[in-house]
């Protein structure tokens, strides 16, 4: 089989549990790319948050790829630019974060290395079990930054993402309501069950990946994708192999073409030792 791109969710998928990445996995990565094939890390993390996967794997080196912000934005690895983006308008930003003020959520933002928030110590939220301070552990997950601001007043600017965090309970009971304003002018996904992910209309990795990927000679046809959460299923749907893994959300797992095992288990070297011709 012709596979010429991997593509790969970070949390719960190429990252096991303590946030990095497994050797055996690394090794594969590595050797596909010296075989000419496409790395590419789609997440919905910032972009300062994926650059610590980015250069273990060394895609710098081999013309990788990262789509960030759940396919907002997408940066050639080897040039540092980005060659694709797709923005919330600051309007429609300022309308949605003024509205989450109903809400008992925790909204953050990104520009450049900052993480913007209205309150740096909010209540503690039930992160995988274990309670504690999203805004402090998202800050620390993704290398930014944290500064205290109004943000319906000072988010002025096109931003890729708005982040809302709450108690996993909570944000499946409000979830409609909170999103109800403005469904019809911006995606929204669960990436985990304390994050809600708000980007453009349209945003998802699959879609951003399909307006760049045959710049680079690549087809649908010849890619296969691996992801976990909600944020993943329309990229286990475009991909030619879809693959979810042992850790996936049911909804993702039921799209997918293959089930393999979990982030901690090695998952994708166990699925690229049976598709990618030669890989020891």
């Amino acid at each position: 089989m012709d596979i010429r791109a991997i593509i790969l969710d970070i949390d719960g998928t190429l990252a096991k549990s303590d946030h990095t990445i497994s050797n055996r996995t690394k090794q594969k990565l590595e050797l596909a790319q010296k075989k000419g094939i496409k790395v590419v890390l789609a997440s919905g993390r910032p972009t300062p948050g994926m650059h610590y996967y980015s250069k273990t794997l060394g895609l710098e080196h081999h013309q990788g790829l990262i789509a960030s912000y759940n396919g907002a934005c997408i940066t050639d690895c080897t040039s540092d630019t980005v060659i694709y983006e797709n923005t919330v308008e600051p309007e429609l930003a300022q309308k949605f974060l003024k509205h989450c003020e109903d809400f008992d959520v925790i909204p953050m933002v990104v520009k450049g290395e900052y993480l913007l928030v209205n309150d740096a110590y909010p209540k503690d939220v039930n992160i995988n079990g274990t309670y504690g301070n999203i805004i402090k552990n998202e800050a620390r997950v993704c290398n930014l930054k944290v500064m205290e601001v109004d943000l319906k007043t000072y988010v002025d600017f096109p931003v890729y993402k708005i982040l809302i965090s709450g108690d996993p309970d909570e944000l499946i009971e409000m979830y409609d309501a909170l999103k109800e304003p403005v469904e019809d002018d911006m995606t929204v996904a669960f990436s985990s069950p304390f994050f809600i992910e708000f980007t453009s209309k349209g945003v998802n990795k699959a879609f951003a990946l399909d307006s760049v990927l045959h710049k680079y000679g690549i087809d649908q046809s010849q890619t296969i994708a691996f992801g976990d959460s909600h944020n993943d299923l329309a990229l286990i749907q475009y991909a030619n192999i879809g693959v979810a893994m042992g850790n996936a959300v049911d909804e993702v797992k039921k799209s997918a073409d293959l089930i393999t095992l979990t982030n901690n288990e090695d998952g994708i070297a166990h699925i690229l030792d049976q598709y990618i011709n030669e890989l020891p």
